[in-house]
């Protein structure tokens, strides 16, 4: 066991002893030694208790939740248990290339920023392709709101922040927690919070050093979202963003989960709430009426091919 490690590694995870065992073989396996790893599982589960006890590392320690509290809250369980400076999350379904950590604290402790959440861009693989994410840095001035949220594509926009690829300090984390209560949009709304904080802001790692398997079948524990509480969160959130990026979080992110409804009253309040409080561009209106009009898996397949036929850019 490590007795003051630099950073804690936090992967929540349930029922997936295969996948969080190769999560974990590659936070052990991180160039970085001065870890540790706290595997938080959200309920019991024996077969992994089982699995990751093979691995046979003091680096490694496994807590159990007592009940089900979804992927924030144990998130928010393994920053609690952390011993190190700073906290990296890891899903349980996604992996690191060894350097990951290394490049992250060198940057944290370059001094550009009073307290720094790092990021990596990372590779994104689907079951047809593979792309990297973010598709470019923020340009200067640029606000991050705007960078996270408007979209200069058809299907995502051109920054990006997945919890695999967030570093940021223990300290941050315990007065900025994640939402126990939201299941989707959990990077984009601790980022927004954190990054409202004085001396706060982000630094982007500008190499690939994730992979996240976006798998389309497999559920995740952090897959329910009610529509109510969505439209919620966006309301909510509407104080931390600009009016361009508010659109873009109405007609794009949120209306990803609610055009499921089929609602036409859904869609008309993303509407509204984009017109009203938002300033959408031409791009936001055609994607926002995409979404609604054209099937899930039919625009990831024609997004997937058109990537490939582009070289995954």
């Amino acid at each position: 066991m490590v007795s003051s490690p630099d950073v804690t590694v936090v992967i929540p995870t349930l029922n997936r002893p295969v996948l969080v065992t190769r999560a974990v073989r590659s936070a052990l396996d991180q160039t970085f030694r001065n870890l540790e790893v706290v595997v938080v599982v959200d309920g019991p589960d024996e077969a992994t208790h089982e699995a990751l006890a093979a691995l046979g590392d003091d680096r490694l320690r496994v807590q159990e939740q007592p009940e089900r509290g979804g992927a924030p809250a144990a998130r928010n369980a393994g920053v609690r248990a952390a011993r190190g400076e700073f906290v990296a999350f890891l899903d349980d379904d996604d992996e690191w290339l060894p350097g990951k950590l290394q490049a992250q604290v060198d940057l944290a402790r370059s001094g550009k920023v009073e307290t720094p959440i790092v990021i990596t861009k990372l590779f994104v693989r689907t079951p047809r392709t593979e792309f990297v994410l973010p598709r470019r840095l923020p340009d200067p001035g640029e606000p991050l709101s705007e960078w996270l949220t408007v979209r200069k594509g058809p299907f995502h926009g051109d920054g990006f922040i997945q919890t695999s690829t967030i570093m940021a300090p223990t300290a941050l984390l315990t007065e900025v927690p994640f939402k126990e209560d939201l299941r989707r949009l959990q990077e984009m709304d601790w980022s927004l919070r954190a990054l409202s904080r004085d001396g706060v802001d982000l630094l982007i790692v500008d190499e690939p050093l994730v992979v996240w398997y976006a798998d389309e079948n497999r559920p995740r524990i952090s897959d329910d979202a009610p529509i109510r509480a969505s439209l919620a969160w966006l309301r909510g959130v509407r104080p931390l963003v600009t009016r361009r990026a508010y659109a873009a979080l109405a007609m794009t992110q949120v209306s990803s989960m609610a055009a499921q409804s089929h609602s036409p009253k859904v869609f008309g309040k993303l509407l509204y709430e984009s017109v009203r409080y938002g300033r959408p561009g031409v791009r936001d209106v055609v994607t926002f009426a995409q979404i609604w009009l054209v099937p899930t898996r039919v625009r990831r397949v024609v997004r997937d091919r058109l990537i490939a036929r582009r070289g995954g850019h």
